[in-house]
């Protein structure tokens, strides 16, 4: 077995968040900014001090020629191991060895110059690198192919859309032969058939060319694709390192929320809002009764919606989004759809929304929830919570993690002078 060329041993990180107190009286205020003129005086600050720890004893080892995943809730520390990993930030504690050049694609336009041209940028991050004007040349139209980028090569990246933008990052951070490639979900702005495009790339360089790849996603199907093995992160800890099915489960698992009515009264809204309708609450109803925001594939999904009418509105029309973590709305429902337009009385209403039978691909989608009238837009949470769809439990749907794309349609097939097995 081949050395390691990551090791991770007691890895931590510490930020300091200064909060200021609000008071809502003249003497409280008054009292407040006494206080916080002395602790200026005195130590240097007038906010409260906490500390949060981002990362907490994280140990691991990536061996070369490794495709590792590595998932999580938002806020378990994944960005903030990536910067450390890509000598972006220091750790506070804890050790981290690299033996290898290093090519991160952590955001939009990582390690490149808005004012130069794509030709520039792309002999600038070879520098960055290590490799010399020769190498790069060598692997310049390579990375100009797979970048589709040939007429806005000359052009200043600044001017380029966020899908040129991750194109061509991608295409250097691939072809100019880093040791170590560790890709964030930055992937998930490029259109579909470039992130195919890219998946096959990481296989390549992995399988082919022996080199290391940390991948990032909240999209479980690559995951499961791409990588031998998975790291699971949960609250700034490592919470399992195996398998990718055993450790997707267990993220799937943990991530489902508690069924129970969500309140939605102090969720943030969209602005410009009529409010004369507003949601209350929102639950679920699954068929098996898992206790879980949390579904099998094909299983019917029934929403309960609770709503309040401050007057008597005409002509209501609600409306249900599901969405990727992502921000791409991938169903959409309307009331009107199926029945007129509703006239609601003053007072407390609940709706019932059923899906006969949810098709999206396994992996966590964020519900929206909208209600508009004759008048306008009366109420709007695009992030009402996250809904997880999981693997069918029967035999009927077997290979559903290794599909591609959101939506999964079942089919009848039929055939002409084919035998069957």
């Amino acid at each position: 077995m081949s050395d390691p060329v990551i090791s991770v041993e007691g890895l931590s990180k510490r930020y300091v968040i200064e909060h200021e107190s609000r008071h809502d009286n003249l003497r409280d205020t008054l009292h407040h900014t006494a206080r916080k003129l002395w602790r200026r005086f005195r130590w240097g600050t007038g906010f409260q001090k906490e500390e949060f720890w981002a990362l907490r004893d994280v140990s691991f080892e990536v061996r070369r020629g490794e495709v590792v995943g590595i998932i999580g809730r938002n806020g378990a520390g994944k960005s903030t191991l990536l910067k450390i990993l890509s000598r972006i930030t220091e750790p506070t504690e804890g050790t981290v060895t690299i033996k290898g050049r290093v090519a991160s694609l952590l955001e939009v336009g990582t390690g490149f110059h808005p004012e130069l041209s794509g030709r520039e940028n792309i002999f600038l991050n070879g520098a960055i690198l290590g490799m010399s004007r020769a190498e790069i040349r060598r692997k310049f139209d390579e990375i100009v192919a797979f970048a589709e980028v040939e007429k806005f090569l000359d052009t200043q990246v600044k001017h380029y859309s966020s899908g040129m933008y991750v194109r061509l990052a991608f295409a250097v951070a691939a072809h100019l032969e880093p040791e170590i490639l560790i890709v964030d979900e930055v992937l998930a702005v490029g259109d579909a058939a470039f992130q195919q495009k890219c998946l096959g790339k990481i296989k390549s360089v992995s399988s082919k060319e022996g080199r290391t790849v940390l991948f990032v996603s909240h999209n479980m199907v690559p995951v499961q694709q791409l990588c031998g093995r998975v790291i699971h992160m949960s609250n700034g800890r490592v919470a399992g390192i195996g398998a990718p099915k055993e450790q997707i489960q267990g993220y799937i698992g943990g991530a489902a929320q508690v069924r129970g009515a969500v309140d939605l009264q102090s969720r943030p809204r969209s602005d410009s809002l009529l409010g004369r309708l507003r949601y209350q609450s929102v639950d679920l109803a699954a068929s098996d009764q898992r206790g879980t925001w949390q579904l099998g594939f094909g299983e019917p999904l029934v929403l309960t919606l609770r709503l309040t009418a401050a007057v008597p509105i005409e002509k209501v029309e609600l409306g249900v989004v599901l969405a990727t973590l992502q921000g791409l709305e991938i169903l959409s429902t309307l009331s009107s759809w199926t029945r007129e337009n509703w006239t609601l009385s003053a007072g407390e209403h609940i709706v019932r929304v059923s899906y006969p039978a949810v098709l999206l691909a396994p992996g966590s989608y964020r519900l929206g929830l909208g209600a508009r009238s004759d008048r306008g837009f009366e109420d709007h949470i695009p992030e009402v919570v996250e809904i997880t769809v999981v693997p069918s439990e029967t035999a009927r749907y077997p290979n559903l993690a290794k599909t591609l794309g959101v939506l999964i349609q079942p089919a009848e097939f039929s055939t002409e002078g084919i035998k069957s097995c």
